[in-house]
């Protein structure tokens, strides 16, 4: 059996394929090899525990329930960014690293038809059911784009908000993705986010781990450098809103809120 390359020694193109590898898996529950606490790692929760997870981030659960399976199921994140975000009717959303589409559905419903939400997602098997799910729905305000974040197929300045939701972490590229997020924001638009990060630095050891990356662990940055790449691709007023300590060593999950000036 080849030996598992650590992250130190792979390409940022290795470790996105790596990551593919993983979230194809959780796109398809039954054959997940995603291990860890659900309530502080991206893996999906079981089917008994989902509905209750989902409340205690704050998801109402008359909403979630009348949800199928097959979008809640795949849940992989650590927060509630639509809660956050406070979408109005007739804006424009963008949900990086969609999933199988639990926040855009969310979404969806509070900005109307009127409004849309657009969600970006590397993995095809994730693009795949969140496309079934979004006719499932009949949400035709809905559109998903198979896409990586470092490199949106988004066009400039085109949307309101963008949430995201344990995703970040996974990108090897953090600065891109906050430079990316904010050439496709309307000046004044907003980037609410949930995700993983870290209190003090990992050992060693776990930071080499690509298991611990792909389960959002080695990827997460300090909140302090988090928000340096923030600014430094032009945000302003970037709020840490809650952090909550996760069973994970030095590892705590987060709400954070950014805007872009208005011209």
């Amino acid at each position: 059996m080849a030996e598992t390359k650590k992250i130190s020694e792979m390409t940022p193109d290795e470790i996105k394929g790596e990551v593919k590898k993983a979230y194809a898996q959780v796109a398809q529950p039954t054959q997940s090899s995603c291990s860890g606490s659900a309530e502080s790692s991206c893996c999906g929760p079981s089917e008994s525990s989902r509905v209750a997870l989902l409340e205690k981030l704050g998801y109402d659960g008359k909403v979630v329930v009348q949800l199928p399976e097959s979008v809640t199921e795949s849940y992989a994140g650590c927060g509630n960014p639509v809660a956050l975000a406070s979408l109005q009717e007739g804006e424009v959303v963008l949900d990086l690293g969609s999933g199988a589409g639990l926040d855009m559905f969310v979404a969806s419903e509070k900005v109307g038809q009127s409004g849309r939400v657009i969600g970006v997602d590397m993995t095809p098997e994730m693009v795949e059911k969140a496309r079934e799910n979004a006719a499932k729905l009949g949400r035709t305000n809905v559109e998903i784009r198979l896409g990586d974040i470092e490199d949106m197929p988004v066009d400039d300045e085109s949307v309101d908000v963008i949430i995201s939701n344990c995703v970040i972490n996974l990108a090897p590229n953090k600065a891109k993705v906050f430079t990316e997020s904010f050439r496709v924001l309307r000046p004044g638009g907003r980037m609410m986010i949930s995700d993983l990060m870290l209190e003090e630095p990992l050992p060693e050891d776990l930071q080499n781990e690509i298991a611990a990356y792909t389960g959002c662990i080695a990827g997460a940055v300090p909140i302090d450098e988090y928000e340096r790449l923030m600014r430094e691709a032009g945000f302003t007023s970037i709020e840490v809103v809650e952090k909550v300590i996760t069973p994970y060593r030095s590892v705590v999950s987060v709400n954070i809120a950014a805007f872009k000036p208005s011209k």
